[in-house]
């Protein structure tokens, strides 16, 4: 079977309305003015792992629901600008979106709209089974319908990979992801014990890495029955935004893996494209580009 497509991204298409607040949590007040302005932009999760895929080179193909809406068509201008290939199936709830508060450290708090989606979501099996079968890798997020892909995704004969995010380690809703996935990602925001949680995703599922993202602490590798912690790669130029940060983490990760560096190596590049998404404002979709990456990532 032809694998034309490196990487799947399933999921995780949308629209995010940005503001940038001055401080984080943001006291009650009646009102507040806010002068660097108030924009809704295309990307979420899926949408930002694959523009970081593509800036990197390789072949991407979006699949996701949408609606028949402004904000569906902003995300349909941004695949087609990027040159991001996108399969849209008609949602009749309208795109997914969420609003973003930005601090002035580059903290967010992000506020999701949930009525954009349903449990009983369903991307058509023939359209997964298609485009996975001609994938290498397959990315997936855990948007809704994502849950309901996973058994025709694992029959597929590509790697999956997955974000779990800001799992607590204890949401069961979660678990059909990590269990899934070759690579799992995740963040260590609400873990009192990182290394926990990463060994039981990787004893109950079929998980080769797992990735802790622990932002300015860096990150925690586990892959072969080792735990190996990174540093934070120092970013390039102020940090404004961490929006989209574990995003690029993961699709600099995958770029490496896939071309079959190790997992703390992969993990570096992940940490270095990472950091370099800190220094942009999120409402511009800019991601870091290969040759930026190899030439950071160069052995001295």
């Amino acid at each position: 079977m032809s694998r034309d497509i490196d990487v799947l991204v399933l999921g995780g298409a949308g629209v995010d309305t940005i503001v940038y607040v001055p401080e984080l949590p943001l006291p009650y007040a009646d009102s507040y003015m806010i002068d660097s302005g108030i924009r809704t932009r295309a990307g979420q999760t899926g949408d930002f792992v694959a523009l970081g895929l593509t800036a990197l080179g390789l072949r991407v193909h979006h699949l996701d629901m949408l609606g028949d809406d402004p904000e569906g068509d902003l995300v349909r201008a941004l695949h087609a600008e990027k040159g991001i290939a996108l399969t849209a199936i008609p949602q009749p709830a309208g795109t997914k979106r969420a609003v973003n508060l930005v601090s002035p450290d580059g903290r967010r708090l992000s506020l999701y709209d949930t009525s954009r989606g349903h449990a009983d979501d369903r991307l058509p099996e023939a359209t997964v089974t298609a485009l996975a079968g001609a994938s290498r890798h397959v990315h997936v997020t855990i948007t809704q319908p994502c849950a309901h892909a996973l058994p025709v995704l694992r029959e597929s004969g590509a790697t999956l990979s997955t974000d779990l995010h800001d799992w607590d380690g204890e949401n069961p809703y979660h678990e059909p992801f990590a269990q899934a996935a070759d690579v799992v990602f995740l963040s260590a925001t609400a873990l009192t014990d990182p290394e926990r949680t990463m060994r039981r995703i990787a004893d109950r599922g079929r998980a080769e890495v797992v990735v802790a993202t622990a932002g300015a602490k860096g990150a925690y590798v586990l892959a072969d029955d080792e735990l190996t912690r990174l540093p934070a790669a120092t970013p390039p130029a102020p940090v404004v935004d961490s929006n989209g940060a574990g995003d690029a983490f993961a699709a600099a990760f995958l770029y490496a893996w896939l071309s079959r560096e190790t997992p703390a190596r992969s993990a570096l590049y992940g940490t270095i494209a990472g950091a370099h998404a800190c220094t942009v404002p999120s409402t511009d979709a800019k991601a870091i580009d290969l040759t930026e990456l190899l030439r950071l990532t160069a052995t001295p």
